[in-house]
């Protein structure tokens, strides 16, 4: 029973880790997108931006997953999201998004927390913006976010559970289905050791990664 209920969990854990990964490949890029329209000078720009930010921000990521999947089938009268892997990726949408909305203003604090004579150093040295924002900005901005990226990277891990509202077979959904027909519960509790193995090892892999990347001191 012990190896039935593993496999099973296991399975379930290739679809979370697959929610997981896709969601930072799409979001960490959009939230920098995202982050340049909130900081933009243009009125027309920034304040659209900031208001999706602070209604993705300020809502539930479950209620969120619900308007995703079944929004557009109630309002056009067809989803477009038809079966299994519809769901999925109705769900990797809503976490994209979601977690773009966060990431952006990770970026945004990392981005105003560099000095103005950053800047200023950088155009007395004759360097172009792009030479600035690349070679002296970024280097510093990356140093200062990977912490607090790294709680919205675990906290990810752990909000995949999520996506089982709209059922997609994720590990707890798998960890849940053997109370419906065995009538055990300890599946359901297994499930947790699979988070905390993997958020064990994000947690080293950030440490280690705020090591290698104290060069300012």
């Amino acid at each position: 029973m012990f190896v039935t209920v593993t496999l099973s969990l296991l399975e379930g854990f290739l679809s979370t880790l697959k929610l997981f990964a896709l969601t930072l490949v799409f979001a960490i890029p959009l939230g920098l997108i995202i982050c340049f329209g909130s900081m933009s000078k243009a009125k027309i720009i920034r304040l659209p931006v900031q208001l999706f930010i602070w209604i993705i921000r300020g809502t539930p990521l479950m209620l969120q997953l619900i308007v995703i999947y079944y929004g557009p089938g109630l309002l056009l009268g067809e989803s477009p999201w038809v079966g299994l892997s519809g769901r999925f990726l109705a769900a990797l949408v809503a976490f994209v998004i979601n977690y773009a909305c966060y990431f952006s203003e990770i970026y945004r604090g990392g981005l105003q927390s560099i000095p103005v004579g950053q800047y200023e150093a950088g155009q007395v040295l004759g360097l172009t913006k792009k030479d600035i924002f690349f070679k002296i900005i970024l280097l510093q901005v990356v140093k200062r976010i990977v912490p607090p990226m790294s709680n919205e990277i675990i906290t990810l891990v752990k909000d995949t559970s999520l996506a089982r509202i709209i059922s997609v077979y994720e590990i707890i959904w798998n960890g849940s289905s053997f109370i419906k027909s065995d009538g055990i519960i300890w599946p359901l509790l297994y499930t947790g050791a699979f988070f905390l193995l993997f958020s064990g090892l994000l947690t080293m892999l950030f440490h280690y990664l705020e090591k290698k990347l104290d060069y300012f001191k």
